[in-house]
């Protein structure tokens, strides 16, 4: 059996969204899949896995509607379901922008110049151009393009108190680029709100560009949102860059802390993960509600009643190269 997991996005006026998204659930479920969803508003978020007959007929209904006929839908082959558990959820946005009104943003009115994979590959080494990741930490500490700017950001929604440290770079072409790029349309949208007038995206995101153009540059694997965590883009020029997080030796594993109080995203080697039991540090290992580890690093989440410290840098710093 051939089974199939699908990354898209839509900014589109949905009304009744609560309503949709229940009979969204329900469609979902008549077909055995499995995935999420986020329905807003603004538009859907999603990604979906099952058998490829039933991804076929979930993107043939879509496309049918007129609201969502231009999904632009990333395909991947995979050797069984990606997720365990079908959701559809109702939000206020599909990418939580962080900003006290969301409506002083439009994607669909305003946002930067889409360029398809080629296009930016043609682009993103010239002198004028600054290439700019705006995902979270654990996500380009995994991989990103080569010498491209990051963020340090915890969470998309922090993205907005970062535009002050951009401003040296209002002179310049600007391409920002996220997984799948639904969160480049508020982060291109944003930066042109805020005054800088060259903006561009990478249109379909880090996924569609290792599917048409190979991936070449990216360096490392690319963090996905499903129970893979990661996966590889790079056919042309690969490499590792990420290292493991507690004894510092390359590795391109991503995984979740295996206690789900902390449940924590980073990096592990096989022989930390060995130790460690899959947790980020002895103090998580003891933890008596620790999940059992598979070497997955990948978990059904359950609910957190409180989160740890971070042990990491707090967002502000912004990284080049």
């Amino acid at each position: 059996m051939k089974y199939q997991t699908l990354l898209y996005y839509c900014y589109v006026a949905i009304e009744n969204g609560e309503q949709f998204a229940a009979e969204h659930l329900k469609f979902c479920k008549s077909l055995d899949l499995v995935g999420r969803v986020i329905v807003a508003d603004e538009g859907l978020n999603g990604t979906i896995s099952g058998i490829k007959e039933a991804c076929e007929m979930y993107m043939q209904t879509l496309h049918t509607d007129p609201r969502f006929a231009n999904i632009d839908f990333k395909v991947d082959d995979v050797a069984e379901p990606t997720f365990v558990k079908m959701h559809v959820r109702y939000k206020s946005e599909i990418v939580h922008s962080g900003l006290r009104d969301p409506q002083m943003i439009d994607p669909n009115k305003q946002t930067g110049i889409h360029l398809e994979p080629k296009e930016f590959m043609e682009m993103k080494d010239r002198d004028d151009v600054i290439v700019l990741d705006v995902r979270s930490n654990y996500e380009h500490n995994l991989g990103k393009f080569k010498n491209a700017v990051t963020l340090d950001i915890e969470n998309f929604r922090d993205f907005p108190e970062m535009i002050n440290q951009l401003a040296s770079f209002k002179d310049k072409k600007i391409i920002t680029y996220c997984t799948g790029g639904i969160k480049c349309e508020k982060a291109s949208a944003l930066l042109l709100h805020q005054g800088f007038e060259n903006v561009y995206q990478l249109h379909g995101g880090i996924i569609k560009y290792g599917k048409e153009a190979g991936g070449k540059d990216f360096e490392g694997k690319c963090y996905v949102f499903d129970n893979r965590l990661s996966v590889d883009v790079n056919s042309i020029n690969p490499v590792v860059i990420s290292r493991c997080f507690n004894c510092g030796k390359e590795t391109p594993k991503m995984i979740n802390c295996a206690n789900p109080e902390c449940n924590e995203h980073f990096t592990q080697c096989d022989e930390c993960g060995e130790v460690l039991n899959g947790c980020c540090s002895a103090e998580c290992k003891s933890h008596p509600r620790k999940r059992v580890y598979d070497g997955t690093g990948y978990y059904v989440k359950v609910p957190q009643p409180v989160k740890v410290s971070a042990k990491r840098n707090k967002p502000g710093q912004l990284q080049a190269g």
